[in-house]
């Protein structure tokens, strides 16, 4: 069942973000059971929030992936996350593609 995650996680700067994209290249090399990734930025804080396949296809890509780059961007501390099973996604006519 496809899940809604998301995460805040504070003292992130939008430096450290750019610097993990870059890390791990979601956009050339999609994580499996990843469908949708949007990012910003308030009150000192990152948020977001994506859409997988399932909550263990996200946990397997921290795991695999995202943890070492956290690292490496000098990232600290824990994010507040949550899981939520999706109800209904929409995408607009003619909207595809990655967006920076």
């Amino acid at each position: 069942m496809a899940v809604v995650m998301t995460m805040r996680w504070d003292g992130v700067t939008p430096a450290q973000y750019d610097q993990v994209r870059d890390l791990v290249r979601c956009e050339q090399d999609t994580p499996d059971g990843a469908l949708l990734h949007v990012c910003s930025f308030e009150g000192g804080a990152l948020h977001v929030t994506d859409v997988w396949g399932s909550q263990e296809d996200f946990e397997r890509f921290f795991a695999d992936r995202l943890a070492a780059a956290i690292k490496e961007a000098g990232i600290e501390g824990e994010p507040q996350t949550g899981f939520r099973p999706l109800h209904r996604r929409f995408i607009a006519p003619g909207v595809t593609g990655a967006a920076s």
